[in-house]
């Protein structure tokens, strides 16, 4: 009878039914949330990325404060203030005029030609001049805490911006997310005046803006940012636990533990490639009159800065339990490798031994207590990455190169009874 049930099991009409059948329901299964797991990690990323980036005014500071010491950022910030203050300072008219107003008094035709000649140069000279001093106050560190405040003051304006309700300090304007320079271009006007070009005094209060981005599909692009704003605490947590319950529900755990991490692993690479993709696609849309091509790259390469730093922690985090699942499995491979290493600690111990050293009781209560030690490492070591507070691909390497320490000192230490006695007897 058992016999019979055991052969229906493995009929193709009933497939499903029997031992077998539930081991590919299982394997099916559990591949299925490992995918989709896997595909949700890069998206998962990225929607903590931009959560992070409009919740957290530090962290959003903390990212653009950079840009005020860029010297691709300063040059365009620079020339924008230049060209905004010299669109109410007309100085070759203003010559012109003058010129005229002295020819009425007597100046003579030929030396009023001779000053109109000379009314370009004065101009060109002049903005020559007021674009050096521009230049030297964006360069300062007042310029920089004043980058600073404004962006730390505008944050909650971005987050209006980005969420399609932008006004203050940040607006949008169809695809064009720009920032207010009107307090750069009144501290630019003081500075020169107390520095005697007391014509900047003419300068009215401009309402400027310095383009941030210019980027087509900008509405599309935003209701994407939003869908994923909403969705930056729940799918960190979908696509981990899709991926613990597929490792679970899959017959060979470890493999199944590697496939996870390495499918991780080839997540973060592609969400690095989109990355550079996308970077070329911004550049190419950004007109160079809008924004200089290098500071709109340095612009870009700052805002996706922390999502490149968390991809490779990840990246490198998944590389590290891949490997470690590899090494501690049952593959001739995992163990000639483990057998490799016990022999070198193995020798590295018959040499302490010969030179003296005795572990003695410790010893053998290492080897007795050896499982719990090296859980209890393994435990340490994750606990100590948990609360990290923003690891990195080093981190997480020099974590797992202490945690190699601290099982190979186990393993160094551990010394059974009967050697120790051995060892005491031959002593």
């Amino acid at each position: 009878m058992n016999q019979h049930s055991d052969l229906a099991g493995d009929e193709p009409g009933v497939a499903g039914s029997g031992p077998a059948g539930r081991q590919r329901w299982r394997t099916i299964v559990a591949v299925v949330l490992i995918v989709v797991g896997c595909v949700l990690a890069p998206l998962a990323g990225v929607a903590v990325w931009a959560r992070n980036q409009v919740t957290n005014t530090d962290r959003y500071v903390r990212t653009v404060a950079p840009l005020a010491s860029d010297p691709a950022i300063q040059r365009a910030v620079a020339d924008q203030i230049t060209a905004q203050i010299f669109t109410y300072l007309d100085v070759q008219g203003l010559t012109n005029q003058t010129v005229d107003a002295l020819a009425e008094r007597g100046l003579r035709p030929r030396a009023a030609d001779q000053l109109r000649g000379l009314a370009g140069p004065l101009a060109s000279g002049i903005q020559g001049f007021v674009r050096t001093e521009v230049g030297k106050i964006v360069q300062n560190q007042a310029f920089a805490d004043a980058w600073v405040q404004a962006n730390r003051v505008a944050h909650q304006a971005l987050v209006k911006t980005l969420t399609g309700q932008g006004d203050g300090a940040v607006t949008v304007q169809g695809d064009t997310v720009t920032l207010n320079l009107a307090p750069f271009i009144e501290t630019v006007k003081a500075r020169l005046v107390e520095g005697g070009f007391d014509l900047a005094a003419r300068i009215p209060e401009v309402n400027a803006s310095f383009v941030l981005f210019d980027v087509k599909n900008l509405t599309r692009a935003r209701s994407a940012f939003n869908l994923l704003n909403n969705l930056g605490i729940w799918l960190p947590i979908i696509a981990i636990v899709l991926l613990a319950v597929g490792v679970f529900v899959a017959k060979d755990h470890r493999r199944a533990l590697v496939g996870a991490a390495v499918g991780v692993a080839v997540a973060m690479v592609g969400l690095g490639l989109a990355l550079a993709v996308f970077r070329t696609i911004y550049l190419d849309a950004v007109p160079a009159a809008v924004l200089p091509h290098d500071a709109a790259a340095v612009l870009y390469d700052t805002i996706v800065a922390y999502l490149r730093l968390g991809l490779r922690t990840v990246l490198v985090l998944a590389l590290v339990v891949a490997g470690g699942a590899l090494v501690t499995g049952q593959s001739a491979t995992a163990l000639r490798t483990r057998q490799r290493l016990a022999a070198g600690i193995g020798w590295l111990r018959g040499g302490a031994e010969h030179a003296g050293l005795r572990t003695g009781p410790v010893g053998t209560w290492v080897y007795t207590n050896k499982k719990v030690l090296r859980i209890a490492a393994v435990t340490l070591a994750a606990l100590a990455l948990a609360f990290w507070g923003q690891p990195t691909g080093k981190t997480i390497l020099v974590l797992a190169g202490l945690l190699l320490a601290a099982l190979a000192l186990i393993e160094f230490l551990g010394q059974p009874p009967e050697r120790t006695a051995e060892i005491t007897t031959q002593t």
